[in-house]
């Protein structure tokens, strides 16, 4: 049976998405090189006419228009509109024909092409990051300050899909808030392909002529085209985040515009025959029907890109080619070059770049808004677009020297003030938080037993950890939290590595949160710490998908499958410590998936203990504390939210294995109230949305050493505090160790 997989395990964004594709697409850079409306003065204007500019197409200003309307509409979670994340695969597609039918229709030098470039995309690019950057400091918590200045570096930088492949496919990040650049990803990926296509293809025009290099270009489209899309169907399979963000899997689609402008001049001499013509017509509907379709067929859940991005890929093609027909009365091409259509178009870049920071900074300051709220800030986002494309956009575009040094000296400019921005920005953050880098402090002494979290005595002057260091405060070892498509776990040993006694720690990533507090108790004994967790993945027998795979988690039942023959070849451990987030699938579910498991694990003979899991806040905790000047009563938590029913602690299958438990839900939740703190005693309980500091761990050790190592039966032995237990059963099912 397959089960969603909870919202503590990798899910995402954005992003995203399929639930792995961020919420957050920007369109790609579209190149039309026309002249704007306004007038211009009379050396501008021969200047212009002195350039040989490519035949201007209403149709695809209006196709801009369609893609960039339904990013903004998925993006202001319009009800209906859940597949419009689709238009950056429009604008791909138009961005591939354009810059192939600029480079083989015209002899430019590699360092005009890239001076063109330059002004046409960064200095926008670099008005939009300077303002929220301002933005981003007056408005953002220092946290999400800190994390703003590095996407700052990265798109300034032109590798931001890269930096957020890395957050999506690490699902610890990917928990967090989606960045108000995120978008600037696509942005990356139309950058990195103009840098590979003017390579190649103007060096092709430099060494062959004619026939040849005609041939030769249209090998290369076709060669990098089926390479990528190659990699776009396996990366889908195997990581949503890498196939959505990566550029490899994204040329395939602006190697499908080239083929229409490698193709288009012959069909476009053809044109003029009826046949011809009718054909292109009836071409251009289903094209513009299979660009439209997506947009309410497609959703959050639809593995993307992969095969689905096949339908307006294509479709996009196929308007393009259409277009060098001639436009009849009835043609897609006479819909598309409608005004409103074609105003929304001229105005795609700047809006899009525009509108992301308004709707992420205001949500990040007000908390989730409705799509109608989220559509008038997308509405008025368009106000400082239309101030971008006058002032910034078409002054340095068209009225500044055509000279490539010009133009490179723009772009450089463009580079480096938003990369002042970003380190201004980054060094507010670290006086307001602190040096994030600065080594972790000691954890206050923990009681062993009893209500308090803390031993007699001991007090936290501040918070710990800091709010600089919360968000990092990982157990050691994190390297044994396989990645998701890896179905198993390496050697990973703590403590007396060499020792044949280990205490084995089981799970997910909630498991894996237990490291140093299972390490004290291994090195109080002398014996071994052998970790096998894997992230989103429960060690109850149950399938699950995995939003950040987009799909279902294969690889979980070969890890547990895997791992549970492993425990039976090798010695027997002193103990198995098992533990894990208690939210995969129903209830039900979760009984029969445990049942399953604990029937192979009490096979080992060996001590069985289970930790229940710990509450949810559901919300970034460093993030919200940040935001709330460090107040510990600010950031607390619904209790109803914060647990679910346990079948190992609640449902009897404890008793029944034998297992000895330790709830610590209690401690963490004391009382009776309607809300669970996020500080207790001085500590900071959470390092994210779900999973406990290692600060908080080491904290518990000497809970979980008596609660869980004591022998059965002795004084204290399960007694510690009201959050211990021992399951009863026959002795032979208890093997506990002494101290």
């Amino acid at each position: 049976m397959s089960t969603a997989a909870p919202s503590s395990e990798p899910s995402s964004a954005p992003s995203s998405e399929p639930s792995a594709i961020p919420t957050d697409l920007l369109p790609g850079v579209v190149v039309v090189d026309r002249k704007p409306a306004a007038p211009r003065r009379a050396a501008v204007a021969e200047t212009g006419q002195a350039r040989r500019r490519t035949a201007f197409r209403p149709d695809i200003e209006g196709l801009r228009g369609v893609a960039v309307l339904s990013v903004l509409a998925f993006h202001s979670a319009v009800p209906g509109l859940t597949g419009g994340f689709v238009g950056v695969d429009v604008f791909f597609v138009v961005s591939g024909f354009l810059i192939t039918g600029l480079l083989v229709g015209r002899p430019l030098g590699l360092w005009d092409f890239a001076a063109r470039r330059a002004r046409r995309i960064l200095p926008a690019a670099a008005t939009v990051l300077v303002a929220t950057a301002v933005a981003g400091g007056a408005l953002l918590d220092p946290l999400r300050g800190t994390d703003l200045a590095h996407d700052l570096i990265a798109s300034a930088g032109q590798f931001a899909n890269w930096r957020f492949v890395g957050e999506q496919t690490d699902y610890l990040a990917a928990e967090r808030d989606p960045s108000p650049l995120q978008h600037f990803w696509s942005l990356g990926v139309e950058n990195q392909f103009y840098l590979l296509w003017g390579v190649l293809l103007l060096g092709l025009a430099r060494f062959l002529h004619g026939r040849r290099r005609t041939l030769a270009i249209t090998l290369a489209t076709v060669a990098v085209g089926g390479v990528s899309l190659a990699l776009c169907l396996r990366w889908t399979a195997t990581s949503a985040p890498l196939a959505y963000f990566s550029t490899g899997s994204r040329l395939w689609e602006f190697a499908a515009g080239a083929c229409v402008a490698l193709v288009g001049p012959t069909l476009a001499a053809r044109g003029g025959r009826a046949p011809v013509a009718w054909s292109l017509r009836v071409l251009g509907w289903l094209g513009l029907a299979a660009v439209v379709a997506p947009v309410f067929l497609y959703d959050r859940s639809t593995p993307f890109p992969g095969t689905a991005a096949l339908l307006p890929v294509l479709g996009t093609a196929a308007v393009l080619l259409a277009g060098h027909g001639t436009p009849g009365a009835t043609s897609a091409g006479r819909l598309l070059a409608t005004r409103p259509l074609r105003a929304a178009g001229r105005l795609s870049y700047a809006w899009y770049l525009w509108h992301w920071p308004v709707l992420t900074i205001a949500q990040a300051r007000y908390g989730t808004l409705p799509w109608t709220t989220l559509l008038v800030l997308t509405a008025a986002s368009a106000l400082p677009a239309w101030l971008t494309l006058r002032l910034v956009e078409q002054p340095l575009r068209y009225g500044s020297s055509p000279a490539p040094r010009r133009g490179l000296a723009v772009g450089a400019s463009a580079l480096v003030i938003p990369l002042i921005a970003a380190l201004t920005l980054g060094g507010g953050t670290v006086r307001a938080l602190g040096d994030p880098s600065a080594g972790p402090a000691a954890a206050p002494a923990g009681a062993a037993d009893g209500p308090s979290l803390l031993a007699p005595g001991t007090r936290v002057l501040a918070l710990t950890p800091s709010l600089a260091r919360a968000r990092e405060d990982f157990p050691p070892g994190k390297g044994c939290e396989i990645p998701l498509n890896a179905d198993s776990s390496p050697r990973c040993l703590f403590g007396a590595e060499d020792s044949p006694d280990r205490i084995v720690l089981l799970g997910d990533s909630h498991a894996g949160q237990w490291i140093s507090a299972g390490l004290a108790l291994a090195e109080q004994r002398h014996w071994a710490l052998e970790v096998l967790v894997k992230p989103g993945c429960p060690l109850a027998t149950l399938t699950v998908r995995n939003n950040v795979l987009g799909r279902t988690f294969e690889e979980c039942d070969r890890w547990r499958e895997n791992t549970l023959t492993r425990l039976t070849s090798g010695p027997k451990p002193r103990l198995v410590l098992m533990a894990g987030l208690n939210r995969y699938g129903s209830q039900e579910e979760r009984t029969e998936g445990w049942t399953r498991t604990l029937d192979r694990l009490t096979a080992l003979g060996a001590p069985l203990a289970y930790l229940g899991d710990t509450p949810m806040p559901g919300k970034d905790i460093p993030t919200c504390l940040a935001a709330s000047d460090g107040r510990s009563d600010a950031c607390s938590f619904p209790r109803d939210t914060a647990f679910e029913p346990d079948p190992v602690l609640d449902g009897g299958l404890a008793a029944r294995y034998g297992v000895r438990t330790l709830d610590l839900g209690p401690l963490l939740c004391p009382g009776t109230g309607p809300s669970c703190p996020a500080v207790l005693e001085g500590v900071v309980l959470y390092r994210d949305t779900g999973h406990i500091t290692d600060t908080l761990a080491r904290v518990l050790a000497p809970r979980l050493d008596k609660g869980l190592l004591a022998a059965a039966g002795a004084p204290g032995a399960g007694a510690a505090g009201p959050a211990a237990s021992v399951a009863p059963g026959p002795p032979s099912a208890q093997p506990w160790i002494q101290p």
